[in-house]
């Protein structure tokens, strides 16, 4: 086992192209156009090769996109910050909150909500937030700019949903931009650990489920979400924020009628999202402009 993970790191660091080639066939049966990729799928597997990443990484790292965030003028809609640490056992849990969230900054799928009241075990989550240190996320789907990312610890304010009408979870609004252009919204709600429901809406906040691709995973959320309060300045900031990129999907939350920065995704699910229709990710495609090649 630590042989084939060497051997596919290094793989990884050398040949990301061919390695790119070989999960693309085994999915789909073709190989990427990389002469003329169509869909963002494609356009962002480009990227990923072939453009420079470098702020993809300073931008992906959920603690140093703070100061990138601040630069724009926007810090106050920065989720407020608890605490940042190197390793987990330094974490004083005493000084925190009754409730917050907690995560690594280089990765996805660390972050946990403790509630104190509710009871949790601190031993158990620092060693979840120990081993999720100690990984580089970039291997684990190929997104290699996350590996120059420092790995951090960071605890920031809990943002309670606003009503429990239409979603028992903080509703997700990602913002699809290209080059300081925002051009679609994807709402996430009612989030569980095997679900959650999604909806695309346009910038009039019409709802389009023609383009989504629903499953017993990606549900339909039913077009239920209202217009959000702080659209306006959601799309300001996510023009803002995205400017210079060829692509990025920046994500907000609306908590308590105020608007907060949720992060900047480079490559949806490492550029093999499935919840969209081949129409829509062709449409999407058709949005992105390549930059010259630099590598």
């Amino acid at each position: 086992m630590r042989l084939m993970k060497f051997l596919r790191e290094f793989m990884l660091d050398h040949f990301q192209q061919f390695m790119i080639d070989r999960k693309w066939m085994k999915r789909k049966g073709y190989k990427v156009n990389w002469d003329s990729p169509r869909d963002i799928n494609e356009k962002i597997q480009w990227l990923m090769c072939f453009s420079d990443t470098s702020r993809w990484s300073a931008c992906s790292d959920k603690y140093k996109v703070r100061e990138y965030v601040s630069s724009k003028g926007l810090g106050d809609i920065l989720v407020p910050l608890l605490g940042v640490w190197s390793d987990a056992s330094d974490i004083d849990f005493q000084s925190l909150p009754d409730k917050f969230a907690i995560k690594c900054n280089h990765d996805s799928g660390s972050c946990r909500i403790v509630d104190k009241q509710a009871g949790f075990d601190p031993d158990e989550l620092r060693a979840h937030l120990s081993s999720c240190l100690g990984r580089k996320y970039g291997y684990r789907y190929g997104e290699l700019y996350y590996n120059s990312i420092k790995p951090l610890i960071v605890a920031e304010k809990f943002l309670p949903a606003d009503t429990k009408d239409y979603s028992s979870s903080t509703v997700d609004y990602k913002v699809w931009c290209f080059d300081g252009r925002p051009f679609s919204v994807l709402t996430c709600q009612n989030r569980k650990e095997d679900s959650v429901e999604l909806n695309l809406y346009d910038l009039d906040w019409q709802v389009h489920p023609e383009v989504s691709v629903f499953s017993d995973h990606y549900r339909d959320g039913g077009g239920t979400i209202p217009r959000p309060k702080n659209l306006e300045r959601m799309l300001e900031a996510a023009s803002c924020l995205s400017e210079g990129f060829p692509e990025v999907r920046v994500d907000f939350y609306e908590s308590q009628e105020e608007l907060y920065f949720g992060e900047m995704t480079f490559a949806s699910m490492s550029g093999n999202m499935n919840y969209f229709t081949q129409e829509y990710l062709e449409e999407l495609g058709r949005q992105c402009i390549l930059p010259p090649r630099v590598k």
